[in-house]
Formats: structure tokens, sequence, C-alpha cells
């Protein structure tokens, strides 16, 4: 990263939480020098202030790319002072849930490489995966920059279209909530039947990482796995008669629960 027309035009921060963050050290780690970078946000962390990086500083005027990590509700505010910057070759990357390529558009000019992206918030300890889409305006070269960025902080997947993002948000941008739930859930019932909470809580939050771990890593599909760990009228089965139950078990419950996110996300957009 460190040769790259990024390195030489320059990266605009635009919010720096912790997502941010998060993306700014893995840049860093992958060789961006410091002083490529310009961070503008109103209550940067020492750490930020610690890395050399410009901080509230007079931005390049042509940068490379914009990327915008700042919260929905702030965008009406930080995008216009960055308007001078579209219509050109500047690429802008948002990360903001729920503001569309159009509504990008509208403040930036439509001749703007814009590439919208979802991210979730695995992202914050380099374990995410972010879904990106791109206008008619951001090329190959814009989408392999949105990707490289974005690939600091996990997987990145490429979308056919921006409709998708909903689905994506359902799926990956509110899921990790999901399992959470989960591993709250299995605590529970496992203090239900006689175990320390602590205890509990320990071994639903290990055997969740231990099973997403070699999901990961195996060939077989999850289902295979499913089954490879299934003994017949053993326990394992006995659980999953109640949890794949096609009316009150988690296929439907899941069916309803994404297809909620999914909804909201819709609606969010175009509100």
């Amino acid at each position: 990263m460190k040769d790259s027309r990024i390195a030489r035009q320059g990266l605009v921060l635009l919010g720096c939480g912790k997502m941010g963050s998060a993306m700014l050290a893995g840049w860093l780690a992958q060789g961006l020098p410091p002083t490529s970078v310009w961070v503008v946000d109103p209550k940067p962390s020492d750490w930020v202030a610690s890395t050399g990086v410009h901080l509230n500083a007079d931005l390049p005027p042509v940068p490379a790319v914009v990327l915008v990590a700042v919260k929905p509700q702030m965008m009406a505010d930080a995008l216009p002072t960055l308007k001078a910057m579209g219509n050109g070759d500047t690429v802008f990357v948002s990360v903001a849930a729920g503001i569309t390529i159009a509504r990008f558009e509208e403040i930036l000019g439509a001749r703007t490489p814009i590439v919208r992206a979802m991210p979730n918030t695995p992202a914050a300890i380099s374990k995410g995966i972010t879904a990106i889409i791109g206008n008619n305006v951001a090329d190959a070269t814009a989408m392999d920059e949105a990707e490289t960025l974005l690939s600091a902080v996990g997987e990145v997947v490429r979308l056919e279209s921006e409709a998708q993002i909903d689905a994506v948000t359902g799926v990956s941008g509110s899921g990790p909530a999901y399992v959470f739930h989960m591993i709250e859930t299995m605590a529970a019932a496992g203090e239900a039947q006689g175990l320390d909470a602590d205890l509990a809580l320990r071994l639903a939050t290990a055997t969740v990482a231990g099973a997403s771990a070699l999901a990961q890593s195996a060939e077989e599909h999850p289902s295979q796995l499913r089954v490879n760990v299934t003994s017949p009228n053993g326990t394992t089965q006995a659980a999953l008669e109640i949890l794949m139950d096609t009316e009150a078990g988690l296929p439907a419950l899941l069916n309803r629960a994404v297809k909620a996110a999914t909804d909201r996300s819709r609606e969010l957009a175009n509100g």
C-alpha cells in the first residue's frame, strides 16, 4: 500500500470511531504512510493523535479516496464540506448504514465514483466481513481500491446490485447481535440445567467461537459438519429435533428475524 495511488494522493478518513480506528490501524500495519492519511474527527482518541496522521488539518484538494465512516445522522453536516472533491477522480467509500448511492450522488455529483459498503462489528478486531457495491462511475480501479482498504478489517465480497445491501444487513450487518443473543440463551439454558452462571457463559462463548472457526476452516458445508457431530439417537439429535422443527424451530425463527432486519433496512434507506 505504501507505493499506491492512495499513498501518493492521500486518503481522507471522515470519522474515526471504533470502525475507523480499526481500519486505520490495518492500513498503517500494511505500510500506508501516516503522512498519507487525513483524519477528520471532532473527538479523536489519544491513539489516533499518536499515529502521525494529519488530524483535523487542511485536506488535500484531490485525495485518492475519501472513506466516510461518520454516523448516518451526522452525514448531512459532514458531506457538503467535501462537495468540491466530487465529480472528479476522488473515490468516495461509505460505511454509513442506510445512506444510498443516490443520496451521495445528490450531494457530491452524479459523476462521482462512489462505493457503498456494509461492514459488521467484528471488523473492530479485523474479523469482519464487508459487502461492497459501486455506482456506474466506480470503475475496476475504484472497486479494487475500496476492497484493498476494507480488507484491512476482514473479508470483502462484491454485490451484483445495491438492492442486495438490505439483505446483507439482515444477515451479516445485524448478524453478530443474533450470535451474541444465542450465546446468552445457551448460557442461560445451561444455568437452568444446574451449571454455574460464569461456567455456562464460558462454555457457550467458547463453543460458538470454536464452531465458527471450524465452519470457516473446514471444506465441508455446515450442514455436513452438523451431521458429523450428530450420533443417531444421541444427545445432539435430541436437541436438533427441537431446533430444526420447521414451524417452531430455528429455521422459521431466523427467516422471520432476517426478513425483519432486511425490511427495516429498506425503510431506513427510503425514509
